[in-house]
């Protein structure tokens, strides 16, 4: 997926927004070494390099940190996927916010591998995904309105990895990790532009969905997606999307030998 970095400040900012309360899990402290895995335009690097934490910003996409780059000069970004991360033992802390739910289930071990390896003994694991039923109303309203407009192959897509927390924790601890914190919790998330933000959300998010379908089939499809999600996304004015997280620490144990 190509992501539109303008687009994704401008519009989709809740997403660094909110992970703001997220760093008050991570607790950077100055001259911790962190990374922070799948940084998109830098705004939360830079904030954990302001509390005095030596951070390194990496994504995979290159329009991501050509982007941060531009926004924080001082902070250090570099294009890196999470499941090919090539560190051993030289960070504090991984930290991430809203990206491993884009990693496919069986590429998460691999990705777990890396900041594992990544880890300094008794280093932590900090981050806040997609939990089990993440916009589960809008998904599978999608996958029927894609069904009313005969695009069955294209509504039966797969689409992100948003498990529960005994599913992750269970991946967590395979792959070596002591989890001492997790939890999965209901977060209404505002959508920007109001009617609006369903189309805008679909378009950054879940674009795929459309791969196939010509442009004015995809505006229709996205209008009937809107009238189906407004008795339930709509209020005062407003419109709020079924976000569900789930947050955990989780420790690269020090080895009994050290």
């Amino acid at each position: 997926m190509k992501w539109n970095a303008e687009l994704y400040d401008q519009k989709h900012n809740f997403v660094y927004q909110y992970g703001e309360d997220v760093l008050s899990l991570l607790e950077p402290k100055a001259g911790e070494s962190i990374l922070d895995l799948g940084c998109g335009s830098g705004f939360l690097t830079n904030k954990i390099r302001e509390q005095g934490a030596q951070v390194l910003g990496v994504d995979s996409s290159a329009e991501m940190i050509e982007k941060a780059k531009k926004n924080f000069l001082e902070a250090e970004f570099k294009v890196i996927n999470a499941t090919a991360l090539g560190f051993d033992a030289s960070f504090n802390a991984v930290f991430s916010n809203a990206v491993l739910h884009w990693i496919k289930a069986e590429d998460q071990p691999k990705m777990m591998d890396a900041v594992f390896t990544a880890l300094k003994s008794g280093g932590r694991f900090v981050a806040e995904m997609g939990g089990k039923g993440n916009v589960g109303l809008m998904i599978s309203t999608l996958r029927k309105v894609l069904n009313q407009y005969n695009y069955p192959q294209q509504a039966k897509m797969d689409y992100l990895f948003f498990p529960s927390v005994g599913e992750y924790t269970s991946m967590l601890e395979t792959a070596g990790f002591k989890v001492i914190y997790a939890a999965h919790f209901d977060r209404e998330t505002l959508l920007q532009d109001q009617a609006e933000g369903v189309k805008k959300w679909i378009t950054m998010f879940a674009s795929d969905f459309f791969t196939g379908i010509k442009e004015a089939h995809q505006t229709e499809i996205l209008q009937e997606l809107t009238q189906q999600l407004e008795p339930f996304y709509h209020r005062n004015g407003e419109w709020y999307a079924d976000y569900k997280r789930l947050r955990f620490i989780a420790i690269k144990e020090a080895s009994v030998l050290e």
